[in-house]
């Protein structure tokens, strides 16, 4: 082989050596570089060595260079921080939509952006509480085909479940397909959402991507978004819980100012109602979970129109206090 040939082959086995097994507390020698070179046939003087480390940097990597007894060279800054990685990992580890499968597998790909010592610490665990991964295997490739008809603007068709208490799938409309197309997806307490417009229904409708299968992208040109507002719609729906639309006013405690604020943002008026309290019209759709958020505040939010928000709020207490009243727990 021609002494130009073997310096091509050179670079990349420097290159590789040090982005895989260095950094400043492990610079790799010269002795080290020769040993690897020569279990590929390639030989190298010490000062082809360093004019190796300068060809390196030319080409944009950080290589630095570590005097002493102990001294080598390795790789300074790289493409992602070790903290980035460190990020990235907790994020896979506690995402509830992955599998416990593509979490590893995806935590393996992570660990090859860096050296194997720094790989190492990355080798940990994130507690969630009471998390539980997904059992659909399919929604990591779901999600990258849904984006595609999303910008494609295409209608999708799919099938819909729900699990019974046997833990089996109950397919929605007696397992017909669905015909949708799709606006923009949600994250969601935890879980993805696809929005878009139901072609069957002919309404704005959301799913969660985890119980959909057989997900087909179709040739079918997709309904127009007009005026999509994925932030808002998110914010009316508690929980992706689909209800009756409505302008709901209440009246808060002033110490739940913030609390209104976080939900739905700082362009949210808050009118002062004498000393202490304030009212807010918020834009919901009313559901259980949102009446379960107003429960969770106590005497602090007062639901004040529109009336039969108010009486469904009211019959809502009603029937709880029902459930644990007194005479039904004598019986």
């Amino acid at each position: 082989m021609s002494k130009s040939a073997n310096y091509k082959r050179k670079l990349p086995i420097l290159a590789k050596l040090l982005l895989e097994r260095s950094d400043e507390e492990h610079p790799i020698s010269r002795q080290e570089m020769q040993a690897e070179l020569e279990r590929w046939g390639l030989s190298a003087e010490r000062k082809s060595l360093y004019d190796d480390m300068e060809q390196l940097k030319e080409l944009g990597m950080d290589v630095q260079a570590k005097r002493g007894r102990s001294g080598g060279w390795y790789i300074g800054q790289r493409r992602f921080e070790l903290a980035e990685l460190k990020l990235l990992v907790d994020a896979v580890q506690s995402s509830r939509f992955l599998t416990k499968r593509k979490s590893e597998a995806l935590i393996r790909k992570i660990e090859g952006l860096t050296c194997v010592h720094q790989a190492r610490q990355l080798q940990r665990q994130v507690y969630v509480d009471r998390r539980i991964k997904t059992m659909n295997e399919s929604i990591f490739y779901n999600v990258d085909r849904l984006h595609g008809a999303i910008a494609a603007n295409r209608v999708i068709t799919f099938r819909y479940f729900e699990y019974n208490a046997q833990r089996e799938r109950v397919f929605r409309r007696d397992g017909a397909k669905y015909r949708l197309t799709p606006y923009g997806l949600i994250w969601d307490s935890e879980n993805y959402y696809l929005a878009g417009w139901d072609e069957l229904r002919r309404e704005l409708r959301h799913y969660r991507v985890d119980k959909m299968t057989e997900i087909s992208v179709t040739g079918m040109k997709g309904h127009e978004q007009e005026d999509w507002d994925p932030e808002g719609y998110a914010r009316r729906h508690f929980g992706m819980y689909a209800g009756k639309p409505c302008q709901l006013r209440l009246r808060c405690e002033n110490r739940l100012a913030g609390v209104v604020i976080d939900r739905f943002g700082l362009e949210v008026a808050l009118i002062p109602d004498g000393e202490g309290h304030f009212t807010a019209t918020l834009d919901v759709v009313v559901s259980p979970p949102l009446w379960g958020w107003l429960f969770g505040f106590g005497t602090g939010m007062e639901v004040l129109s529109p009336d039969w928000a108010v009486e469904e709020f009211t019959q809502h207490i009603r029937k709880i206090m029902e459930m644990y009243s007194s005479d039904k727990n004598s019986e």
